[in-house]
This record gives structure tokens, sequence and C-alpha cells, in this order.
């Protein structure tokens, strides 16, 4: 949703006229730019200037630009530039027009089945991308799915990473979104593999069909425990979906399907 700028916000990061605020996290914010030569609009994701004081945090922002320019495919938002060295560090991506799975869910309701299951299609084959360049996405949630006029996107490879590469967060740091996690993310970080963002894929459909978070809400540490060790409720998922989604759930990574 796009929302005026305050007076603080920036006018221009990098070659990008910023226009209108898209949204903030825990990181930083994120804003609708456009370029100078015309080549359309843009997500600009910008760092707070604190975290950008960490120089782990650099270098984790430096690898998300990495990540995101290596994978590409018809259901992700490409990569366009960035900066990890800038005074305000930077990325920009495809701007997608339309709302996150998250909000068009929260305002609408449930989707029908078909329509879960073009959801689900096309999830597919950005997941596939991803996979296929030798990433694990790890946040995949509502929050990080546009619905586009001609399918969804995934987006967001703020926590991505190399699966042979070095881990940049710590067991005492919660990686994911709760209500959204495998149990790998719930035993840590290091454990997280590519069947993990199938797990969460088939969290991100139950949502998607019952609009309710599949294991439920409360407090984190209970959101975690029923992850970890029960079954996801799927008692309203349609049954022409449930088989697919009960074994993208199985507790063993190595049982679910690619």
């Amino acid at each position: 949703m796009l929302s005026p700028l305050r007076e603080d916000s920036p006018r221009r990061i990098g070659p990008y006229a910023i226009r209108a605020r898209l949204g903030a996290g825990g990181m930083g914010e994120v804003f609708l730019g456009d370029r100078d030569d015309g080549s359309g609009p843009a997500a600009v994701k910008t760092v707070r200037r604190d975290v950008a004081r960490d120089p782990g945090f650099r270098s984790r922002f430096r690898r998300e630009i990495t990540v995101a320019r290596s994978v590409t495919g018809p259901r992700l938002a490409p990569l366009l530039d960035g900066d990890a060295d800038a005074e305000v560090p930077w990325l920009a991506t495809e701007y997608v027009a339309g709302p996150t799975l998250s909000a068009a869910v929260r305002g609408a309701g449930a989707m029908g089945e078909a329509e879960v299951r073009m959801l689900g299609a096309g999830l597919a084959l950005a997941l596939a991308a991803v996979h296929a360049a030798g990433i694990v996405h790890r946040d995949v949630k509502p929050g990080n799915v546009m619905l586009a006029a001609d399918g969804p996107r995934l987006i967001d490879f703020g926590i991505a990473r190399d699966p042979g590469g070095t881990p940049l967060t710590t067991t005492s740091r919660m990686v994911g979104s709760p209500a959204f996690m495998s149990p790998e993310h719930v035993a840590g970080s290091g454990r997280v593999v590519p069947a993990s963002d199938i797990f969460c894929l088939a969290s991100v459909l139950c949502f998607a069909a019952t609009g309710r978070d599949p294991f439920g809400d409360g407090p984190v540490a209970a959101v975690l425990y029923r992850v970890k060790y029960v079954e996801a409720d799927l008692a309203e998922v349609p049954a022409g979906l449930r088989a697919v989604l009960e074994e993208c759930l199985t507790a063993e990574p190595a049982a679910r399907p690619t």
C-alpha cells in the first residue's frame, strides 16, 4: 500500500527519485522509486542507520544483494541495483503492483481451492528457481508473497543464504516468522535446508485456504512449540488440497516433496 513520504523520508536513494513509502520493518523502510532513465518503478529497500553501523549486518546485506542477483525466475521480483557500502545501504527490486497475500486474506478472507492451487503452482515455480541457484529462501510467509495481476511473486531474500556459506546469524537470534517456520528453523538456523522452504510454503497455502495461521496464535514460544512438536490444523483445508499439504508438513525434511 502506498503511503505519503514523511518529513524525514529520503527524496533520493542512489539513482532513484523517491515517490512514496511502501512499508517498514524491523530493519528499515521500503520506498517506491523512479529511476532517472525512465526504466520504470522500483521497490527500494533501505536499512536503518543504527543497524547499518553493525559491520556484520553490512556483510549480511552485501550477501543479500549477491543472492538476489543470482536468482531469476518468472515468479520472483528481480534485483535491479543495490549498494551495501552507501551511508544508508539500499537495494532496489522490480516493483510488484498488488497486495501481499497477508493483506489480501486478512481483508477479503480465505481463497477458494482453485485460487490456492494457482497460488501454490506459482510459488512452487519461484522456489524451484531459488533452489536451483543453490539458495534457501528461509522466510516464505504471506507477507513475502505479492499478488500481482499476472500471478504471485515471492519477494525478500533478506535472510536467504547459500547453504554452503557461513551463516551470519547466531543460535540466539530467531530468523524467520514464528507462525511460518519449519521445525528446522526452531531447532536452529544452521539446520535450515531447501526442504524447510517446502514446509513453509505449505503453511502459507494453509493460511490462504483457511484465513488462519496453521499453528495457531498466542505467545511466540507456544507457536514455536506447536511448529516443532504438533501437527498443523488442516481441518478447514479443502479435502482436495489436504494430502499434498500433509506431505509438505511432514516433520522429517527428507520425506517432504521437492
